[in-house]
């Protein structure tokens, strides 16, 4: 089968899995706030050596980007930030109450919204009142996520200073057109100081962010992106499909449908730019994921200890990660639990001196075990059962054998170098809980 009808065959919404069960599937109802608590002290007991990750939501931007989907609050106001960060503190201490001691850190990452929103003092300030209640692991892996067009050396030294090494920039285009359609704006001069900056500071991984799909975009545009990309010579390049989903993130009406590559054209445009990638030089990682031999990434990969969380790959594998701030979603590995997605409600839970949690999830020994394979297909590309494949497992998938997506053998399901564009529908295929209940609405967005 030609790579067009592949396209159009495999083309159907489906979850990232950054979490299985995904977050539509979870069972509210069974949650409640003390018993994650209990499994959050389980958890960090049984594998206290190893660490813990640390996630921080920093929800704030100065302007909206209309093809965004993440959580965000725009705003031109910084005195939102010292209460925020406060109120983070104030979370951070509860989970420590309840872990009864000061944990290790394995990974901290700082995401959003815009973390350079916040200025470089009150950054230290929130990672200081972190660190009063944490130790850093000697292998510990700090990052934090940035835009180009307004972060400052004194972000860079100041976060340098504190640990962190690892630097994300987001680019998604340097086209005008595009630029103008998604209202984000920054030359490859700017992006190309930062990086500079951060090189000779000392850090050592920088990753830059591009999305395929874009309103405007076409190969010749995407191109000059790619190149002028590739001079600078990032450590990792995440490559993301543009997630349409106008109902959910209305921004995105401020272009239609008409303006967005679909079908082919968008398809082309992947193919276009993970060609161009590996063609230099640059790993197929994982969904959307490229880095050099010489990353992090890449050699956790090639020898099997790369993981998948709600931040997506990393080279760091805990079984307790904590999600603090606006909408962040902690992850017990027994169970799951998101904070409310509203500032307001977020602020208000913390004045009240109440642990931030407003829904979750306790997994099941099934969900346990369909999260194993499918973390499986996502970071090692195999997966094994230890007797055979069962039955419905099977049946499923029939096709993804027919156009070799994968392979299979009598209890092992492997992706072929053709289904690498294809993780998340080899992934449906283990999802029950989607298959037991196919969705009325529209959740997800499209799969490429």
């Amino acid at each position: 089968m030609e790579d067009a009808e592949l396209l159009k065959k495999y083309n159907v919404a489906a979850p990232r899995y950054t979490s299985y069960p995904t977050v539509p599937y979870w069972d509210i109802e069974s949650f409640n706030t003390q018993e994650w608590l209990n499994r959050v002290s389980k958890t960090y007991a049984s594998h206290k050596d190893e660490g813990i990750s640390l996630y921080i939501h920093l929800p704030f931007c100065e302007s909206l980007c209309t093809y965004c989907g993440c959580n965000t609050r725009i705003t031109k106001n910084h005195s939102v930030e010292v209460p925020y960060i406060l109120a983070v503190l104030a979370e951070w201490r509860m989970y420590v109450d309840a872990l009864r001691e000061k944990p290790k850190l394995k990974e901290l990452h700082l995401g959003g919204g815009t973390p350079t929103f916040f200025s470089a003092e009150n950054l230290g300030l929130l990672i200081n009142g972190i660190m009063q209640d944490a130790s850093l692991a000697p292998d510990a892996e700090l990052s934090f996520e940035a835009h180009p067009a307004n972060t400052t050396k004194a972000h860079l030294t100041t976060l340098y200073q504190l640990g962190f090494r690892r630097l994300s920039l987001g680019i998604q285009d340097f086209d005008p057109k595009v630029q103008f359609l998604i209202n984000r704006f920054q030359t490859p001069a700017q992006v190309a100081h930062v990086t500079s900056e951060a090189r000779e500071m000392g850090y050592t991984s920088i990753n830059f962010d591009l999305i395929y799909g874009l309103p405007g975009q076409c190969i010749d545009g995407l191109e000059r992106t790619v190149n002028d990309v590739i001079d600078m010579h990032p450590d990792r390049i995440a490559f993301y499909s543009y997630a349409h989903v106008p109902w959910l993130k209305p921004g995105q009406r401020h272009y239609t449908e008409k303006d967005i590559p679909m079908g082919d054209e968008k398809f082309a445009l992947y193919q276009f730019g993970r060609n161009l990638l590996i063609n230099v030089g640059y790993e197929d990682v994982g969904m959307d994921h490229f880095a050099l031999k010489s990353d992090l990434l890449f050699q956790s990969m090639a020898t099997d200890k790369l993981h998948r969380n709600f931040m997506g790959y990393t080279s760091q594998h805990t079984h307790l990660l904590i999600g603090l701030g606006v909408s962040s979603i902690s992850d017990s590995w027994t169970a799951f639990a998101q904070n409310p997605k509203t500032v307001e409600a977020y602020l208000d839970k913390i004045a009240q001196q109440s642990l931030p949690v407003e829904k979750g999830h306790f997994l099941t020994d099934e969900d346990l075990d369909i999260r194993k394979h499918i973390l499986n297909i996502m970071c090692k590309n195999n997966t094994a059962y230890r007797d055979t494949i069962p039955e419905r497992v099977q049946e499923r998938l029939l096709p993804l054998l027919h156009d070799q997506l994968i392979s299979v053998t009598e209890k092992e399901i492997s992706i072929t170098n053709r289904g690498k564009s294809f993780l998340r529908n080899v992934c449906m295929a283990f999802d029950e809980k989607l298959w037991l209940k196919q969705p009325k609405t529209q959740l997800f967005s499209s799969s490429i």
